[in-house]
């Protein structure tokens, strides 16, 4: 989790408590399992900035509450519930953005019966159309009370925040923001500061009462790698509001990229620098533009992979020091064992003894 300060409004905060306790849920329990005060919140002046990660918190306590209702959750494409939580498995596995979408339509046509949602996506001259469908028909009353100041644009607001988040999972999975061509919203306009806030989240034009609930993109963007791995998810499961805020406010560590990229294992081979450009649709000179901005190079990003990875097998393998050394790279074992020395002080025969210990 990055140490950066990302702040909510409180009003957002306070929205949603009143929310809560439209739709009858004890709002008091809901904020205490968060590590929150109800009162505190609400004597929070509106314009106040409150912590993004303690809404995070909230939010994902407030759809486990949701979901003893045993209804479909109309909200953000079920973000924080159990069924987004089995899809966000099923997809980090995949390669690319675009098999993790080819993916998640055949998780989302299985599971539309409980969940009431799905996506569809489409190629179409040189852009995919990433396609949200929820019915506002079908959406269980109790989710919409009669006194909640957004029941007149309700379904505005569930088919937009389902594309917002499907816009900013894609972008967490690349490590980087999909830079949007269009989004459609087939429910009318809520209104000018609504319209201004979807806006300048996206970073591109909404147009609402449109046939097709949608978000363009190029589809460029589905042969872009996932660098986001099994570990990197239960960090992002367990505050995934906060990530997926996070995760459009901050430009992507491209270093963080190219480690996820490359792993651990080089049975294969380490990649070339073009290699690494080309899976992350850079031009070479960009990409050593952003390594120098954060301070690093492709070589010391090799340097730090090799010694993990080094430090892996000593640990946990019975691996022959010279294979080691050829499989890291290295044409000569003492090259290796000089470059080991250098990163922990210590030769590879003296680590593993000291690591068996």
């Amino acid at each position: 989790m990055s140490s950066r300060y990302i702040g909510i409004a409180a009003i957002k905060f306070k929205r949603l408590v009143d929310y809560l306790q439209r739709i009858g849920l004890d709002v008091q329990v809901i904020a205490k399992s968060a590590g929150l005060s109800v009162e505190a919140i609400q004597q929070a002046p509106d314009e106040s900035i409150l912590s993004a990660y303690d809404y995070s918190k909230l939010f994902k306590q407030s759809v486990l509450a949701m979901q003893t209702l045993r209804r479909q959750l109309p909200w953000a494409a079920g973000v924080g519930s159990e069924i987004f939580e089995m899809l966000c498995r099923c997809l980090i596995g995949c390669k690319t953005l675009g098999e993790a979408l080819n993916r998640a339509q055949r998780f989302d046509a299985l599971l539309y019966p409980i969940s009431g949602y799905k996506i569809s996506v489409h190629q179409n001259q040189g852009f995919c159309h990433l396609k949200y469908h929820i019915d506002p028909l079908n959406v269980d009353k109790v989710f919409i009370p009669a006194d909640w100041d957004r029941y007149d644009s309700y379904d505005t607001i569930i088919k937009a925040s389902g594309l917002l988040v499907w816009h900013a999972l894609c972008g967490w999975l690349i490590g980087r923001t999909i830079e949007a061509h269009l989004l459609q919203i087939s429910a009318p306009e809520v209104g000018e500061a609504y319209t201004i806030s979807v806006e300048k989240l996206i970073d591109c034009s909404v147009k609402f009462d449109a046939e097709i609930n949608q978000l363009v993109f190029a589809e460029e963007f589905l042969d872009f790698r996932l660098v986001q791995t099994a570990e990197s998810l239960e960090e992002f499961l367990k505050n995934t509001v906060y990530e997926l805020i996070l995760s459009e406010k901050k430009p992507a560590s491209t270093s963080a990229a190219i480690k996820s990229l490359v792993g651990l294992d080089f049975e294969q081979g380490m990649p070339t620098f073009s290699e690494i450009a080309a899976k992350l649709h850079m031009s070479e000179s960009s990409l050593r533009r952003r390594l120098l901005a954060e301070k690093t190079s492709y070589q010391i990003l090799k340097d730090e992979l090799r010694c993990a990875s080094a430090v892996e097998h000593l640990s946990n393998s019975k691996i022959k020091i010279n294979d080691l050394s050829y499989l890291l790279g290295y044409t000569e074992p003492s090259s290796f064992v000089r470059s080991f020395r250098n990163w922990t002080g210590m030769t590879p025969k003296m680590y593993r003894e000291k690591s068996s210990l």
